[in-house]
C-alpha cells in the first residue's frame, strides 16, 4: 500500500482552462477508501454536478476492492463532494450565470489519510488553445534537451 496517493487528471489541464481550485472531502465507503489507498482510482472521465445544493462527481471510477466480498461497492457511482456552504453557493452561482464547469483535477490522501478531491472551476478551452498549448509544451522540451546537452 502506497504511503501517500496522488491520482491526476492530466486532460483536465489539457482541455480547460482553470480560473480557481477547490479542495473537497469525500463521502466514501469502507472498500471504496482501501481502493484508493491502493491507488486504483480514475478521474479522467469524471465531472461534477450540482443536485439539491449538494456537489457531487460523477463518473469517478474507483476499483472494486479485492478482498470485499458482498460489501463491495459500485465502481461507477455519484460521490457526494464536502465543502463549506459559502463555497458551494460561489460555485453554483458561476456555473449557472458564466457557463463554466467544474472537473475534477487531482485525488490524493492527506496526512491523516484521509481522500481528497481537488476541484476546479474551469472553462473549456478553444482548439486554437489546445494548439497552443502543444506548441508551448514542445518548445519548453527542446529548450530542456539543448540545456542538457550543454
Amino acid at each position: 500500500m502506497q504511503k501517500t496517493v496522488n491520482i491526476l487528471n492530466k486532460r483536465a489541464r489539457f482541455d480547460y482552462e482553470i480560473i480557481e481550485t477547490y479542495t473537497a472531502g469525500i463521502v466514501l465507503a469502507g472498500t471504496e477508501i482501501k481502493s484508493i489507498r491502493l491507488g486504483k482510482a480514475n478521474i479522467t472521465e469524471s465531472f461534477c454536478e450540482f443536485s439539491n445544493n449538494e456537489l457531487f462527481a460523477i463518473n469517478t471510477y474507483i476499483e472494486e476492492y479485492a478482498f470485499g466480498n458482498q460489501f463491495n461497492h459500485k465502481s461507477r457511482s455519484e460521490r457526494k463532494l464536502l465543502l463549506n456552504k459559502r463555497e458551494l453557493k460561489g460555485l453554483a452561482r458561476s456555473v449557472q450565470a458564466k457557463g463554466l464547469t467544474i472537473v475534477p483535477l487531482k485525488m490524493f490522501t492527506n496526512e491523516k489519510g484521509m481522500a481528497k478531491l481537488e476541484i476546479g472551476l474551469c472553462r473549456g478551452k478553444k482548439t486554437y488553445d489546445k494548439r497552443e498549448s502543444l506548441k508551448e509544451l514542445d518548445t519548453k522540451r527542446d529548450l530542456d534537451r539543448i540545456k542538457k546537452a550543454f
